[in-house]
C-alpha cells in the first residue's frame, strides 16, 4: 500500500490539540499498534487498554525500528544517539488513532466509494450482495468483514491500510461491515463512507454497551456528516425510523413495501422491483430486505436498475449464511451464523418455507440444534430458548464457544426461556459434534435441520482453548459416516 512520508509536524495537524515533543520533522511511513508489527519508520500507537497499556511496549517498538510514538502521556525514552524518541502527544490515542492513520496513508477513502453497512443482523449479506452487484456490473470491487478478517471491523491502521492498498491496486469500491465495538472503539474514525447502510437493530453485544440504548447510540453514530455523505435506512425497524428522522445527510429508506407481488417460495423469493422481475435465491422475507439494501446502494454508486436487478437474479448466499449441505440425503441441513434472537427467529421462519412433506403425507418439521456463547450477553440466552421452542418442532441445546463458562450453566440458562409445555420437544447434549449428530439421527424426509450460531466459523472456543470445529465437515462426516439416517 502507499503510505504518503509524513512528518509528525504533518501529522500533528490532523490532530487539535496534538502536542510534539523531540525532533517535529521526523517522517513516519507506516502506523501500527501492534509492537509485533513495527518495522523501520513505523509511528508505533501506545493504546491503553483495559489489560495491557500499548505505553509499556514503546520500548520494544523503538527498539524494533520505530521511528516515532503516538502516546497520551510523555515518555522517557531516548535513541542511541541520546536524543528523545519523536512522540506526539494527544488527548486520546484511541480517538486520535484513525483519522492520523488516515494522513499516514494518504486518506484513501476520499479516493474510492467507501460502503459502510452497520446493524445487528444481515451485515454479512448485505456487504456480500453490494460486492456481488459490483462486480457483476464490472466494477473492481473488495469486501471486509466477518469473512475476510479476525474482526469484524479492522483496528484503525489495518483498516486504513487496507483501504489504501484496495485504492492502489485499482479498486474503486469496498463494502465493509462497521460492528458496534468499531464505532464506540473509534475504528473507523477517519474514513469517509460515500454511503452507510442500518439493517435493523436487535439484543446483542450488551456485555460490551450495556444498555439497548447505548448500542443504538453506537451504531447511530455513523449516520452523521462526520462519516458518511448518504444514508440507506431500513425503517421496517423502529430504530431505522428513529435514525432516520434525526439523520443530518440525505436518507434513502428501504422495506417491503418497496416490493411489488413479493412471493416467498421454499429457498426462492419472487418479486419486482423499479419494474423488473427479480428472483432471489436467498430464503426468507429478511434476505428480501437484505437485496433491497444492496440495491439501494447500488444505485447511489451509478448502477442501472435493470442491471441491480439481473445482478440479484444470479447472487449467491454468503458462506455460512443460510448456507445448504447436502451429500444426497433426503432431508435439508442449513449451517447459519444467527446467533442473535431476532436472527434466530429469521432463519427458523425461513426453514419453515423451506420444509418438504413426510413419508406419511404431513408436513416436514423443523429441527434446530443452537447454543449461546460463553462471556456474552447472558440475558439473550433465555430469549433464544423460547424462540427456538416456539418456531422449531425439535430443538437440541448444545455449546456454542463456551469460553470461560460452565457450558451447562449456559444450557440451564436458555432451559429457562423454554415454556413448560414444550420441555418435552427440547433435548440438551454438551458435545456440539454429538448434538449434530443426534439431530440428524431424527431427521426424516422432508425436515429441515437448521444448525445455527457458527456459520462460517471453524472452531470451538473451551476455556482458553481454540478448537477446529466445523459444523459443515461435522455434518458431512456424519452423513457420510453413516451415524445418521
Amino acid at each position: 500500500m502507499t503510505a504518503r512520508p509524513a512528518t509528525l509536524d504533518d501529522l500533528a495537524g490532523v490532530w487539535i490539540g496534538a502536542d510534539i515533543r523531540g525532533d517535529a520533522s521526523t517522517v513516519v511511513g507506516s502506523i501500527t499498534h501492534d509492537s509485533r508489527r513495527v518495522t523501520e519508520g513505523t509511528l508505533f500507537c501506545c493504546v491503553p487498554g483495559s489489560t495491557v497499556d500499548g505505553h509499556d511496549f514503546a520500548p520494544a517498538a523503538v527498539a524494533a525500528g520505530a521511528a516515532a510514538l503516538l502516546v497520551q502521556r510523555p515518555l522517557d525514552l531516548f535513541l542511541a544517539t541520546g536524543d528523545l524518541v519523536p512522540q506526539l502527544v494527544v488527548d486520546d490515542v484511541r480517538t486520535a488513532m484513525g483519522p492520523i492513520a488516515a494522513r499516514v496513508f494518504a486518506d484513501p477513502s476520499r479516493s474510492i466509494d467507501v460502503v459502510g453497512v452497520t446493524g445487528t443482523n444481515g451485515k454479512t449479506s448485505v456487504v456480500q450482495l453490494i460486492g456481488h452487484l459490483l462486480a457483476s456490473s464490472g466494477h473492481p470491487v473488495r469486501t471486509l468483514g466477518t469473512l475476510t478478517g479476525p474482526r469484524t471491523t479492522p483496528e484503525a491502521p489495518e483498516l486504513q491500510a487496507t483501504l489504501a492498498t484496495a485504492r492502489d491496486e485499482g479498486v474503486t469500491a469496498v463494502a465493509m461491515e462497521v460492528s458496534s465495538h468499531a464505532l464506540t472503539l473509534h475504528r473507523v474514525d477517519g474514513t469517509r463512507f460515500r454511503v452507510g447502510v442500518f439493517t435493523n437493530l436487535g439484543r446483542d453485544h450488551l456485555d460490551f454497551h450495556g444498555t439497548l440504548e447505548a448500542y443504538e447510540a453506537a451504531k447511530s453514530r455513523l449516520f452523521t456528516s462526520e462519516f458518511v455523505e448518504v444514508a440507506v435506512i431500513n425503517t421496517d425497524d423502529v430504530v431505522g425510523r428513529r435514525i432516520a428522522d434525526r439523520c443530518d445527510v440525505p436518507v434513502r429508506t428501504y422495506g417491503l413495501a418497496d416490493v411489488d407481488d413479493l412471493e416467498i417460495d421454499g429457498p426462492i423469493s419472487r418479486f419486482r422491483w423499479h419494474g423488473h422481475e427479480v428472483v432471489l435465491r436467498l430464503p426468507g422475507s429478511h434476505n428480501v430486505l437484505n437485496a433491497l439494501a444492496a440495491a439501494l446502494v447500488a444505485v447511489e454508486l451509478g448502477l442501472e436498475p435493470v442491471d441491480i436487478a439481473d445482478g440479484l437474479c444470479s447472487a449467491e448466499s454468503a458462506r455460512g449464511r443460510f448456507e445448504m449441505v447436502s451429500v444426497g440425503q433426503p432431508y435439508s441441513v442449513v449451517v447459519d451464523y444467527a446467533h442473535k434472537p431476532e436472527a434466530l427467529q429469521a432463519v427458523l421462519v425461513a426453514c419453515r418455507q423451506i420444509v418438504g412433506v413426510r413419508a406419511d403425507g404431513s408436513p416436514g418439521r423443523v429441527i434446530v440444534v443452537f447454543g449461546c456463547g460463553g462471556d456474552r450477553d447472558p440475558f439473550k440466552r433465555p430469549v433464544m430458548g423460547q424462540i427456538a421452542a416456539s418456531f422449531a418442532d425439535r430443538v437440541v441445546l448444545t455449546s456454542d464457544n463456551p469460553r470461560s463458562e460452565d457450558p451447562e450453566s449456559i444450557l440451564d440458562a436458555i432451559v429457562a426461556g423454554v415454556p413448560a409445555e414444550a420441555a418435552d420437544r427440547v433435548d440438551r447434549i454438551e458435545d456440539r459434534a454429538e448434538a449434530i449428530a443426534a439431530a440428524l439421527g431424527r431427521a426424516e424426509a422432508g425436515d429441515v435441520v437448521l444448525i445455527a450460531g457458527k456459520g462460517d466459523e471453524v472452531y470451538q472456543i473451551v476455556g482458553n482453548v481454540t478448537l477446529p470445529f466445523d459444523d459443515r465437515e461435522v455434518v458431512v462426516r456424519t452423513l457420510i459416516g453413516g451415524g445418521a439416517r
